[in-house]
């Protein structure tokens, strides 16, 4: 894994050093000897990562960071804090400042790209997240860390330590803010995780017959804990697990004895990330499905209907599976406009494509064309299957009149549909849907509320 690294630090020697460990292990490196050199280079360089030294002449190390964690271009890059200073406090004031990570000098190598490589990482996710955000579609895709600078109450924390030794100290320090569920049983992480979301798990490496890096590596491999953050509590000389815990993906972490203060800020600076990418993924999520479905319905669009119908053909050709297509109709839907009004209308094609939805199974398609014209797609179904079906829908629709709101009471709605599917391997998705179409004509043309199929 490479990255766009710059290092900042007042001492020559430092920076030389650090640019030399890093361009050795080919990551691409960017230097600052300032305050104020480092912020013009977090805009020019566009670093994937900063190693900071706090202590600098004019604007220092926790300042530096401040600014950038309060940029909302810049403050998705993390930054690692390198300093000689062991108090604390010192750790505290870097970590509300917005500081991920610390390393004190000198420097160890295996630490510092154990670091580099976990939080490049956690910045390439959220890149992708946002990247997908670019064009909202909601109206707080646009959310950012400072948004929630302030929303540290109300998550629910999981703490794994049966040794009784650490959980009533965390419980006591976060138990006002969180929910805080104190785990005496490892095996217990997995099914609550499966029955709960939670927005952290703490885990102590000093469990009682059972290996915590273990534990950690089981929650990334489920589905439902891949993405909740991860904070180990490890002892100071146990680099070698800890560096392992970082590698497979944990979080954070805190050195024995805790200290409450960084815990809450450590704590905190999780739930924050927690929430912001919960949100993108959100927005992600629903741009998605905006982009294959009707906003009216919330039936799937033409474009997804063309998409899928396509898969379903090739399908049909080269596996010998069925398809059959649904066009579907309101029979005399304009009258309904110009009588009652749109907003009736508009209440009717929603009542209708819930009626459509209760009629068919989780792999058929409804599709909205547009106006009042219907699409359904039904996977590995052959024509009289597929006619048993309309047939069923059309009753559906008939025999229960429409609260649409209109004053003078429930209206009485009914569809014509026609009815297509694969016949032979010169089938095109145009063939069936015209020949769907035609079906569906004729019964119009028939009388309405009818069903209609035609072979090839």
């Amino acid at each position: 894994m490479t990255a766009r690294v710059l290092v900042v630090d007042d001492i020559l020697a430092n920076v030389r050093l650090l640019e030399a460990k890093l361009t050795s292990e080919y990551f691409e490196v960017c230097t600052a000897m300032n305050g104020a050199d480092a912020l013009e280079a977090v805009d020019s360089f566009k670093p994937d990562i900063i190693l900071l030294d706090v202590m600098m002449p004019g604007i220092d190390g926790i300042e530096v960071c401040r600014r950038i964690k309060t940029n909302t271009q810049a403050q998705h890059i993390p930054v690692i804090m390198v300093t000689a200073l062991d108090q604390v406090e010192d750790r505290v004031r870097g970590l509300e400042a917005g500081a991920d990570d610390f390393i004190t000098k000198p420097v160890n190598d295996a630490a510092l790209f154990c670091r580099l490589k976990s939080l490049v990482r956690l910045k390439m996710l959220m890149d992708e997240l946002r990247g997908r955000n670019d064009a909202p579609v909601l109206g707080d895709a646009s959310a950012n860390l400072i948004d929630l600078a302030h929303v540290e109450t109300g998550a629910t924390i999981a703490i794994v330590d049966n040794r009784g030794i650490i959980a009533d100290r965390i419980q006591d320090a976060l138990g006002g803010m969180h929910q805080v569920e104190i785990l005496s049983d490892p095996g217990q992480t997995i099914s609550l995780s499966q029955e709960t979301d939670l927005d952290l798990i703490i885990v102590s490496f000093d469990l009682l017959d059972h290996d915590g890096l273990r534990l950690c590596s089981q929650l990334r491999s489920f589905e439902r804990t891949r993405q909740v953050p991860i904070l180990v509590v490890v002892d100071v000389d146990d680099q070698s697990r800890l560096m392992r815990a970082l590698d497979m993906g944990v979080n954070d972490y805190l050195h024995r004895p805790l200290d409450k203060m960084e815990l809450k800020a450590r704590v905190n600076t999780q739930i924050k990330r927690k929430r912001y990418t919960d949100r993108l993924r959100f927005n992600v999520t629903r741009s998605m499905e905006l982009a294959v479905t009707d906003p009216l319905t919330g039936l799937y669009n033409r474009r997804h209907m063309d998409n899928q119908l396509a898969v379903q053909v090739a399908n049909a050709a080269s596996r010998g599976k069925a398809v059959a297509v649904l066009a579907l109709d309101v029979d005399f839907f304009k009258p309904i406009n110009d009588t009652h009004g749109h907003d009736v209308g508009d209440r009717v094609l929603q009542e209708l494509a819930t009626r459509l939805k209760a009629q068919v199974r989780a792999i058929d398609l409804c599709c909205r064309m547009g106006g009042e014209e219907f699409v359904v797609i039904l996977p590995e179904t052959d024509l009289q299957v597929g006619f048993t079906v309309a047939e069923r829908m059309r009753r559906a629709i008939a025999t229960k009149p429409f609260n649409a709101g209109a004053k003078q009471g429930p209206l009485a709605i009914t569809v014509s549909i026609g009815v297509a599917g694969f016949e032979s391997l010169t089938d095109t998705p145009q063939s069936i849907l015209k020949r769907a179409d035609d079906a569906l004509y004729e019964a119009k043309r028939s009388g309405r509320n009818r069903v209609v199929s035609d072979a090839a």
